[in-house]
């Protein structure tokens, strides 16, 4: 069928694309054929951009350090929505990530008002149980409650240190009775994407955080606040009358002993001025140079109180319907399916979706159906198939309508059921970590 397009990625290009152009997020799919095993949302653009994620493949192929993280408020009970979080956790884990999961009690206190006791039995025995059910490796990752976390806090003070009440006014539009909680929770979850580079944790390096489109402005944020805790700005310029690119290295904050140790360090052909340095004459690959001058900086950083922090990546991935059509909203049970209801309830909201079939089944066979405008079929693409050729079949099945909506609604029930009950399961076999919060197994 030419032109087809199973995944709905150019309709999403096309929606997006204001966001592409105007906020400098780039397309996932350019990225692609330098990912040996890539994830099902990875190949089908579900994950659709990214901003800075060249560093985090640059890391996988070196096998050197990378860092994955992202958050979950614990205001409701855990869903189709936040496994797509968990499972590009999983992924980046296995590929070699260090893995950081928060709970965001604090953001949920402040905002939402959920009392203490309930954020944490929440993110607990909804969050907690059905990430480590999904593949998340506790020895090996971080599962962390904010208000737990004293090294978070002390970040999250430092970085309030260059953030003010006008510019967080201006990204989440605060107004005068905002509550002090609620703008401290934002600094928070700042200090949670800049956490996986503390010399806890191995030092500066890249972290990638997976989240859906809407948490931009958030992402820009933190990248900003990175930006800002460096002690020295290094930056590639380029010389207009020697026709040569060279590196300029400004302080920003750093000590004079800061930079009299960077100018004894950097053995590359320089020239000095005062807490500022221009490194020429550079015969190396460029690029090699700015890494390994990066290092440099990085360490002086570390050793005279700095954070040296790379700005964090970040991967976007767009939202599933809800399945009555429209958004899918915590409020409306029907709309969504959660990981821990009845599997029998799960299958019989996924009969009850939202089609993209014609009114008549001759009509259906006639003119074909609307995948792209499919509930049942998303399900499908994002959760329940695997194999993209099986996905693509049903999609042109469908579009030439030889596939009706009941046929396609049964199959994606009975998977929906035995995933659910799987997961299930696989929750009930990782109940002894309820034992370390305080809960029965």
């Amino acid at each position: 069928m030419k032109g087809i397009d199973p995944w709905g990625v150019s309709g999403i290009i096309r929606d997006y694309r204001r966001l592409f152009e105007d906020f400098g997020i780039s397309p996932f799919n350019d990225l692609l054929e330098r990912i040996d095993k890539p994830h099902r949302y990875m190949r089908r653009g579900i994950i659709m951009g990214h901003r800075g994620y060249e560093e985090i493949l640059n890391a996988m192929e070196r096998k050197s350090g990378f860092a994955v993280m992202s958050g979950f408020m614990p205001s409701g009970r855990i869903h189709l929505g936040g496994k797509m979080v968990m499972d590009e956790i999983i992924w980046h884990q296995q590929m070699g990530g260090d893995a950081f999961a928060c709970i965001a009690d604090m953001e949920s206190h402040s905002v939402r008002g959920i009392p203490w006791s309930r954020c944490r039995e929440t993110g607990v025995k909804e969050y907690i149980l059905s990430l480590i059910a999904l593949g998340f490796d506790i020895e090996r990752g971080h599962i962390y409650f904010q208000s737990d976390n004293k090294r978070l806090l002390d970040l999250a003070f430092e970085l309030g240190t260059v953030v003010n009440f006008s510019e967080m006014s201006a990204i989440y539009g605060f107004s005068g009775d905002v509550s002090i909680s609620h703008m401290i929770s934002v600094v928070v979850q700042n200090a949670d994407i800049l956490q996986p580079q503390l010399l806890e944790y191995g030092g500066p390096k890249p972290v990638v955080i997976p989240v859906g489109i809407d948490q931009d402005p958030h992402i820009r944020l933190t990248r900003d606040i990175a930006a800002r805790m460096r002690m020295f700005r290094v930056e590639k310029r380029y010389n207009e009358r020697e026709h040569k690119p060279y590196i300029s290295i400004r302080a920003k904050h750093a000590s004079k002993e800061a930079f009299e140790a960077l100018v004894h360090r950097l053995e590359y052909p320089k020239k000095v001025y005062e807490m500022h340095i221009d490194v020429i004459d550079i015969d190396e690959p460029f690029g090699a140079a700015m890494e390994d001058i990066e290092n440099i900086v990085r360490g002086v950083e570390l050793e005279y109180g700095g954070y040296g922090f790379f700005m964090p990546a970040a991967t976007y991935h767009r939202f599933m319907q809800g399945l009555t059509g429209g958004k899918m909203s915590s409020s409306i049970p029907e709309s969504y399916i959660a990981l821990t209801e009845p599997p029998e309830d799960a299958a019989a909201k996924v009969r009850r979706a939202k089609t993209g079939g014609r009114v008549t089944a001759e009509e259906q066979k006639r003119l074909g159906g609307l995948p792209e405008e499919c509930t049942v079929y998303e399900l499908l693409m994002f959760h329940l198939i695997e194999e993209d050729k099986h996905i693509k079949e049903i999609f042109e099945e469908c579009k030439a309508g030889k596939r009706t909506c009941k046929s396609c609604k049964s199959h994606a029930a009975e998977l929906m059921f035995s995933f659910i009950k799987t997961h299930q399961e696989e929750r009930e076999r990782a109940k002894d970590v309820l034992k370390e919060y305080g809960y029965d197994a």
